[in-house]
C-alpha cells in the first residue's frame, strides 16, 4: 500500500502528500528544511511514514484539533480555537487532526498559538529543534480476499473475518481510522481464508439462524465487536463471561441489531474520553444525567464486561443523545451480495435485508413542456430504450440510504460492486486533481461557464480544470479513456449513448474508461453510468428520467459547488434533493461515499439559521466522508468554549447574535439554509 510522502516546498516548508486519498497538506517553516526519512515505529501512535528535520517553528494553514501529550502519550492539553498554550522543556507529541493525520515529536519548550483572523496555527520551539513528523492516510483498503461458497455456514465464517481489520480492541476503535477495511469477499467453490486474516480474541460471538438475511444483517455489528458469527436458533450476542443480549426484541431483528450497534459505538465514544482523547465532549455532558455508568473503570475493562454495562441501559434512555447514523443499506439477501458486504461494513452501515420490495414508477418532473435534455431522437437501429425497473426502499432514519440489489432505487443510491473494486484497485497518485467538463450542446453552455467558475474557485493549486465543447464521438472516446478524477458531462444521452456532433458514443462499446467519478447531467443517463462503472469508474451521479434544462442547470451548479467544497457524492445529492424540484430524478451509482476534494474545515457541513426577534438559532448538520465516518468528532467553535460533538447529523442548537453568526459562517465556504432557503456562506449576507 502507498504511504504518505514528504517534499520540500519553496515557501519554505514541507508538503505532505497522501497518494491514497490524493490530499495535500503544507506545513510552513521560517527557513527551508531538509527532511530525512526515519523509522515510523518511533511514534507512540500508528503512522505509516515519517521524516525528521530541524526548524524553529511550524505554521499550519488552518486551526485544527491539536492534542499535546508527553512522551508516554498522556494528554496535557488540547488546543484549537481556545486559549494559547505553552509548555516547559520536555519531550512532546503533538497530534494534528488535519486532512492527513499527522504527529509531531520534539524535545524542548513548546508553545501553540492560533491566529483566528488568519485562521492559522503556529507551533513554536523557541530555538532550532529536531522535529520528527509522522503521517498516515485516513483511508484504508482490504488487506486480503476471503473466498466463500454460498453455503450459510461458510458465509458466517467469511463475515467472522471482518473483525480482523480492527487496529485495536480498545474503545478507541470507535474512531473510524482505527477500525480498518474488512477483507474483500468473493464467491467460489470452497471456503478459503488467508493465513494472515485473523480475528481478534474479543470473547464475543453472535448467534443467528444460518440464512443469508440474518448473516448480512449482523455484519457491521460483527465487524465492530470483532465477533465470531455462528449458527443459533435465537439471534443474540453472547460473551465468554456468560452475558447474553437478545437481538429479536419487540422492535424486530434488524432494528434490534441497529440499536445494539448504536449503543455500543456511542458508549465507546464516551468511554474513550478516559484514554488518549480527554476532550470536552457535548454528549458526555448530556449523558451524565441519564445513565449511571463508571466510564473511567470501563475504559480498562474487556469488551464482554463493557457490553454487559453498555447494554444494560435501555435504548430509549440514550436515543435523544445519539448522533444520527450516517448510512442504512438495504442488501437483498442473495449470496452474490456477500461480495458487497465488506464495502457496506467499511462504512459501518446499518444493514437491512428486504425479502420483498415495492416496484414503483420512474420519478418524473411535472413540467413536461419545457426544453429537456432528451431530444427524443428516433433510434435508427431500432434499439429499445433500456428503461430500468424501479424499486422504492423503505424509508430509513439515517442521513443517507443505499440499495444493493436488482432494480433502480428511488430516493437511495445504487451500490455496484464494480465501483468499489475499481476504487480500491486505483493506482494512487500524488499529482493534481483533474476535473474535466464536457458540454456537447451549445444551448447548454451556461452550465459549462458556471461550473468552470465553481471548480476553479478554490484556492487550491492542486486542482486543474479542463473543458471541452461539441466533441465528436472519437474525441469523446479519447476524453473518457484519459485518466481523470472527475467528469462533468453536459448534453444529451439516449438509448444509443452520448450525443456527439457526428453521432453517438455508447460507453458499452469501449473496453475501458479512465474516469474515476462523474456527473452525467443528461436525460436518462442511468444505463450509461452503469456502463462507466463496468469499465473502470468507481462512482457517479446519473438521471433516471427526462430532466428539464432549467432544473438540470440548477442541479449541475449546486452539485459542482458541493463537490468542490468536499462533500461526498451521496451527501451532496441528498442536499440537492432537499432544495431542487428535479433532485429526485438523480441518483448516485457505485461508490457514493467518495469525495472529490477535501473540505476546508474538518467535516463537510450545512448551517441552518432561523431568525428570531433579537437573535438567531444556529445548528449545523455534518456529513462525514467515509474515512471520517461514525465515531468521528468535530469542534464547531460557535462559542468561545471549545466543545466537541460526535458526527453525523444535526448539532445542538445555539442562540447567537448577528456578529457571532457572521463570524461562524464565514470560517469556510459552506451551504447556509436560512429560514428554509439555501444560500452560501460566501455570498449570504446577514442583515
Amino acid at each position: 500500500m502507498k504511504t504518505p510522502s514528504f517534499e520540500r516546498v519553496p515557501e519554505p516548508g514541507i508538503e505532505i502528500h497522501d497518494p491514497i486519498e490524493r490530499r495535500h497538506y503544507v506545513l510552513s517553516t521560517p527557513t527551508p528544511v531538509d527532511p530525512t526519512e526515519i523509522d515510523p515505529d518511533r511514534f507512540y501512535f500508528p503512522v505509516s511514514s515519517a521524516v525528521s528535520f530541524t526548524t524553529d517553528s511550524i505554521t499550519l494553514p488552518s486551526v485544527v484539533f491539536t492534542p499535546v501529550r508527553n512522551a508516554d502519550g498522556e494528554m496535557l492539553s488540547e488546543v484549537g480555537y481556545g486559549p494559547d498554550e505553552s509548555f516547559s522543556a520536555g519531550e512532546y507529541i503533538v497530534e494534528l487532526s488535519a486532512p492527513i493525520k499527522c504527529y509531531l515529536r520534539a524535545v524542548g519548550p513548546l508553545s501553540v498559538t492560533t491566529d483566528e483572523e488568519r485562521d492559522t496555527m503556529r507551533i513554536d520551539f523557541g530555538r532550532p529543534a529536531r522535529v520528527e513528523l509522522g503521517a498516515r492516510s485516513y483511508h484504508d483498503r482490504p488487506a486480503a480476499t476471503v473466498t466463500t461458497t454460498e453455503r450459510p455456514r461458510d458465509l458466517m465464517r467469511a463475515v467472522s473475518t471482518f473483525g480482523s481489520a480492527l487496529k485495536t480492541t480498545s474503545p478507541e476503535r470507535s474512531y473510524p481510522t482505527l477500525r480498518g477495511h474488512p477483507p474483500e469477499v468473493e464467491l467460489g467453490d470452497e471456503l478459503s481464508i488467508p493465513d494472515g486474516v485473523v480475528r481478534p480474541e474479543t470473547g464475543v460471538r453472535i448467534e443467528v439462524p444460518p440464512d443469508p438475511s440474518a448473516i448480512f444483517t449482523v455484519a457491521s455489528l460483527a465487524h465492530y465487536l470483532g465477533a465470531e458469527v455462528v449458527p443459533g436458533g435465537v439471534p443474540r450476542v453472547v460473551t465468554e463471561t456468560g452475558f447474553s443480549h437478545r437481538l429479536d426484541g419487540p422492535a424486530g431483528f434488524e432494528t434490534s441489531v441497529a440499536r445494539t450497534l448504536e449503543r455500543v459505538l456511542f458508549f465507546d465514544c464516551i468511554t474513550r474520553n478516559e484514554g488518549f482523547y480527554d476532550v470536552a465532549l457535548v454528549e458526555r455532558r448530556e449523558i451524565a444525567d441519564v445513565v449511571d455508568l463508571d466510564f473511567p473503570a470501563l475504559y480498562d475493562r474487556s469488551i464482554p464486561e463493557q457490553l454487559r454495562a453498555y447494554l444494560s441501559v435501555p435504548y430509549e434512555r440514550v436515543e435523544p443523545t445519539l448522533p444520527q447514523w450516517r448510512l442504512t443499506s438495504d442488501v437483498v439477501p442473495v449470496p452474490g451480495n456477500a461480495e458487497l458486504l465488506p464495502f457496506v461494513v467499511n462504512e459501518l452501515a446499518h444493514v437491512r435485508c428486504p425479502e420483498s420490495y415495492t416496484p414503483t414508477e420512474s420519478p418524473r418532473n411535472a413540467i413536461i413542456d419545457e426544453f429537456t435534455r432528451s431530444k427524443g431522437v428516433p433510434n435508427p437501429e431500432g434499439r429499445a430504450d433500456p428503461r430500468p425497473s424501479f424499486v422504492q426502499p423503505e424509508p430509513a432514519d439515517s442521513l443517507e440510504q443505499m440499495w444493493a440489489g436488482r432494480g433502480c432505487p428511488v430516493g437511495a443510491s445504487k451500490a455496484v460492486a464494480a465501483g468499489y473494486r475499481n476504487r480500491i484497485a486505483r493506482t494512487p497518485k500524488t499529482d493534481d486533481i483533474d476535473i474535466t467538463v464536457v458540454c456537447n450542446d451549445e444551448e447548454m453552455t451556461a452550465e459549462l461557464d458556471s461550473t468552470d467558475d465553481i471548480y476553479g474557485s478554490r484556492d487550491a493549486p492542486n486542482v486543474t480544470v479542463t473543458d471541452h465543447r461539441a466533441l465528436s464521438a472519437d474525441e469523446l472516446t479519447e476524453v473518457l479513456r484519459t485518466d481523470t478524477d472527475f467528469l462533468h458531462y453536459i448534453g444529451h444521452i439516449d438509448a444509443n449513448g452520448f450525443e456527439c456532433r457526428d453521432g453517438r458514443l455508447d460507453v458499452r462499446t469501449l473496453d475501458r474508461v479512465g474516469v474515476d467519478a462523474f456527473l452525467l447531467n443528461a436525460c436518462r443517463s442511468y444505463q450509461q453510468g452503469l456502463a462507466m462503472l463496468e469499465r473502470g469508474s468507481f462512482g457517479g451521479v446519473v438521471t433516471l428520467s427526462d430532466v428539464s434544462n432549467t432544473g438540470a442547470v440548477g442541479v449541475g451548479e449546486l452539485l459542482a459547488r458541493l463537490l468542490n467544497c468536499g462533500f461526498p457524492m451521496r451527501s451532496a445529492l441528498n442536499i440537492v434533493r432537499e432544495h431542487s424540484f428535479v433532485g429526485t430524478q438523480y441518483i448516485v451509482v457505485g461508490d457514493g461515499g467518495a469525495a472529490l476534494t477535501q473540505f476546508d474545515t474538518v467535516q463537510p457541513a450545512v448551517c441552518h439559521v432561523d431568525e428570531r426577534d433579537d437573535d438567531y438559532r444556529l445548528s449545523v448538520t455534518t456529513y462525514p466522508p467515509t474515512n471520517q465516518g461514525m465515531g468521528s468528532m468535530c469542534s464547531l467553535q460557535v462559542t468561545e468554549e471549545s466543545l466537541y460533538e460526535l458526527v453525523a447529523g444535526e448539532s445542538q442548537t445555539y442562540e447567537v447574535d448577528e456578529a457571532t453568526l457572521r463570524e461562524f459562517v464565514t470560517q469556510a465556504e459552506m451551504p447556509v439554509v436560512r429560514d428554509g432557503t439555501l444560500g452560501w456562506s460566501t455570498d449570504y449576507a446577514v442583515q
